[in-house]
């Protein structure tokens, strides 16, 4: 099959698809100085936080713990998908703002999570073919709030975000986003490259930033589209790089070799709506 025979199968395939994929429910939080608004401390208010479906990120324990309430937190947050991480009672104690977080506190997201099926959603009752930028696990909020403000602005229909070793919704987030929020979708996947191949098979193209890659403006990212940024230090994966289409270099005239992983994206976003309008 030759890359225009494929193009077309993507191409009809997105326009006759119902968009039946389901997300994973999911869960990730970050380091303490950057959720230390969102927290639940205390045995009772963390089960109960857990059994009442809020968005909890992570959960910490202390590092030994295993008396019943402990074990009940455990059980509950594994029903749930959601992280646990064991730490010392000194790393607990600085987290800690009420100062009785009983050997565990829970990070629970700003913002409710969207779907995969939201952003897809969105784009069918926009009546355009979608497109989604999806995030190899950003670490800094400050990115992640910065780059959910860009798909806003440069009509994006949702922004994807990996479960492990990426930040999530947290405070700083959503006050970066500048209220985006309210408004894109932001979907959390336990495997970003397995949600890059079922959205392949809803007719979307794939295009990654790397500096060893094509100049962007010798690609066609007309039509349904899933621009993919990775980490601000790595880049993007192996994996999800081998999973994409398109390896798109932005231009760089000076003396350095990179670019804030939220300029990138920017850069990427709006090449893409240039080549959507012309």
């Amino acid at each position: 099959m030759t890359w225009q025979d494929e193009a077309l199968r993507r191409c009809l395939t997105w326009q006759n698809s119902r968009y039946g994929m389901q997300q994973e429910e999911t869960g990730k939080g970050m380091e303490e100085k950057q959720i230390n608004e969102l927290l639940v401390e205390g045995r009772n208010p963390v089960t109960e936080a857990l059994r009442a479906g809020k968005p909890v990120d992570r959960v910490y324990i202390l590092d030994g713990c295993k008396d019943g309430p402990v074990m009940t937190i455990k059980r509950e947050a594994g029903k749930r998908n959601v992280q646990i991480k064991y730490v010392e009672k000194e790393r607990l104690d600085r987290m800690s703002e009420t100062g009785r977080h009983q050997g565990v506190i829970a990070s629970v997201a700003a913002y409710e999570y969207g779907t995969v099926e939201d952003i897809l959603r969105l784009a069918r009752e926009k009546g355009e073919p979608p497109f989604i930028i999806l995030l190899d696990n950003i670490e800094d909020p400050h990115n992640l709030g910065a780059i959910i403000r860009t798909a806003n602005l440069a009509g994006a229909h949702g922004v994807i975000i990996p479960k492990n070793r990426a930040v999530g919704l947290t405070a700083v987030v959503a006050r970066t986003s500048a209220g985006a929020l309210n408004y894109t979708p932001v979907a959390r996947v336990a495997n970003l490259t397995k949600t890059i191949e079922q959205l392949k098979d809803e007719g979307l193209w794939f295009v990654c930033a790397d500096m060893d890659g094509t100049r962007m403006y010798d690609l066609n990212m007309k039509g349904p589209i899933g621009l993919v940024i990775g980490n601000e230090g790595t880049g993007v994966g192996r994996l999800v790089k081998e999973k994409c289409d398109m390896v798109a270099a932005i231009p760089m005239k000076g003396e350095i070799d990179s670019l804030n992983a939220s300029v990138a994206a920017g850069v990427l976003a709006y090449e893409i709506v240039r080549q959507r309008l012309w």
